[in-house]
């Protein structure tokens, strides 16, 4: 069995986000994938895509047939929309932008959103899955996306996802640090139905996590009463928004709590201080990995609180499953 491992590819949910994370993936179709190929390139046409933080890319946009080869045979799927970018800005986790050192640029965007045109999971059946070890540890191998409706590893508990602008939302109910339940207008996390602002979505193309300010000024406000009197603060100044100490997560961190937060139909997604804090490389700083959020009040589940957990997508059930593993076990 030959194995591929795409390096520098960011799975994306949804297309109107910006495409930040860049991990090792290894992308599994019946059982493995070796190689994907792109040929027979048709008719091409020139593209130009804005995303909502600003973002661009512009290229090339053509349809061509893309062929999944494994140890279970061929798969082709003809007639594919495919872009290749040649002016592509804001595709990079940056110390300007996020105040750590980044990880670097995202080479492409693999789309696995709901839409037809611009995802190419949609095409392979309605489960997927993927599984994200440790963002900070580039050298982790483990990290892997499944697709395919009999490869699909659909485990854990589940809650009820819907679709809402090529988005994939959830209901959260609410978020606790610890043993404490953070006091969050019920409210905060509910979309509008008459303007479709705010609710909440999962994605995988933003690093950080994203709240809306009535549950963000909570969260922060528990994690600088627990923090604050030990560590010293540190002023962001490319980034006024994010909360910042002095320290090291490894150490200065043993003890915090976990922060939890709470989906419909009893579903918990618990973040521990690898997901709630990321360690800058360069220096004993790090920094809270939650925003608030800057965009129509929406909230994002971002990559980062997703580590060690394989999230399972079943859209013929709408149910989204979250299993916290060691992606190595899935193996």
């Amino acid at each position: 069995m030959v194995e591929v491992v795409v390096v520098a590819v960011a799975i994306v949910v949804v297309v109107v986000m910006v495409v930040v994370v860049v991990v090792a993936v290894r992308v599994v179709m019946a059982v493995t994938v070796a190689v994907i190929e792109v040929v027979a390139a048709t008719v091409n046409c020139p593209y130009h895509y804005k995303y909502a933080d600003s973002s661009t890319t512009r290229g090339d946009l053509g349809r061509e047939e893309v062929r999944f080869i494994s140890n279970k045979g061929t798969s082709v799927l003809s007639n594919i929309l495919f872009g290749c970018g040649h002016e592509n800005y804001g595709f990079v986790e940056a110390k300007e932008n996020y105040g750590y050192n980044g990880i670097g640029l995202a080479s492409g965007v693999l789309g696995h959103g709901p839409s037809k045109k611009l995802s190419l999971v949609s095409h392979l059946g309605s489960r997927f899955s993927y599984c994200i070890g440790n963002m900070s540890d580039l050298d982790y191998e483990y990290n892997r996306l499944v697709i395919g409706d009999d490869e699909a590893e659909i485990k854990g508990y589940s809650t009820p996802i819907q679709v809402f602008n090529n988005m994939y939302c959830l209901t959260v109910e609410g978020i606790s640090v610890g043993e404490k339940q953070l006091e969050i207008d019920p409210h905060t996390f509910k979309r509008n139905p008459s303007s479709g602002e705010g609710g909440v979505i999962i994605d995988t193309g933003t690093t950080l996590t994203i709240l809306d300010t009535g549950g963000y000024i909570p969260l922060i406000t528990e994690v600088q009463s627990l923090i604050g009197g030990i560590l010293p603060k540190l002023d962001n100044l490319s980034n006024p928004d994010r909360l910042c100490y002095k320290g090291r997560v490894s150490t200065d961190l043993i003890g915090f709590p976990v922060v939890t937060f709470h989906f419909a139909q009893g579903l918990d997604l618990v973040l521990d201080v690898e997901a709630m804090f990321d360690q800058d490389r360069e220096m004993d700083r790090f920094c809270m990995a939650v925003l608030p959020a800057y965009f129509q009040d929406l909230s994002v589940i971002g990559i980062r609180a997703q580590q060690y957990y394989n999230v399972a997508y079943d859209l013929a059930s709408m149910k989204l499953y979250f299993q916290r593993i060691d992606c190595e076990v899935l193996d």
